[in-house]
């Protein structure tokens, strides 16, 4: 078996799982049918996934790291600390919307006990740390509220599982203008220093 097969396989799985997980829930959906879906034996799955829930939180991490790699990629810094945080807004909202299957299973899996705390706290502070530097950033420079930034860094995911929710749910929406621009104005105003 080739390095490449491997990765097919695995990545299969990782795909199949998703979409269970999403249509009928992690308790609901059992390490066979991914594996017969996925089209790999069962033992392949375990090969790579040593339980269901290691399987979720890989899922999990993929998909939250493939999220920070795309809006940060989307995204050219111009030193304005508002024009930064709404073009991550902007672009952080345009992945939900193109990446249906992927928002659903964070709204589904984002504050889920399937999650362990660890698993959560790993792709807030790691893998979406950047955006505690821009929080920090802005309650240097007195443009952001004094709070504690794990918690504004909780009320930013809040806020953005909020927003997508509603797009996701009225798509004619989010071709509005004004509607984009009343979410930005809800996320700033929720931090800025008044």
């Amino acid at each position: 078996m080739t390095a490449s097969s491997k990765r097919t396989k695995k990545q299969a799985i990782l795909e199949t799982a998703l979409q269970l997980f999403v249509s009928q829930g992690f308790h609901g959906t059992s390490t066979a049918t991914i594996a017969r879906e996925a089209g790999v034996a069962t033992g392949t799955l375990f090969h790579h996934f040593p339980s269901k829930e290691q399987l979720l939180e890989q899922l999990f991490l993929g998909v939250k790291q493939e999220f920070a790699d795309a809006i940060q990629a989307s995204v050219s810094s111009r030193g304005n600390l508002k024009q930064d945080a709404e073009q991550l807004w902007f672009a952080a909202l345009t992945w939900a919307m193109a990446n249906p299957l992927k928002q659903a299973f964070f709204q589904l899996y984002s504050m889920s006990p399937n999650v362990e705390q660890s698993v959560r706290d790993q792709a807030m502070h790691g893998i979406l740390g950047f955006i505690a530097e821009l929080i920090h950033q802005g309650q240097a420079s007195g443009e952001l509220a004094e709070y504690p930034i794990e918690l504004m860094q909780d009320n930013c995911h809040g806020q953005y599982l909020a927003a997508t929710r509603y797009f996701v749910d009225h798509p004619e929406r989010w071709q509005q203008a004004h509607e984009r621009s009343a979410s930005f104005a809800l996320f700033w105003n929720a931090m800025a220093k008044v």
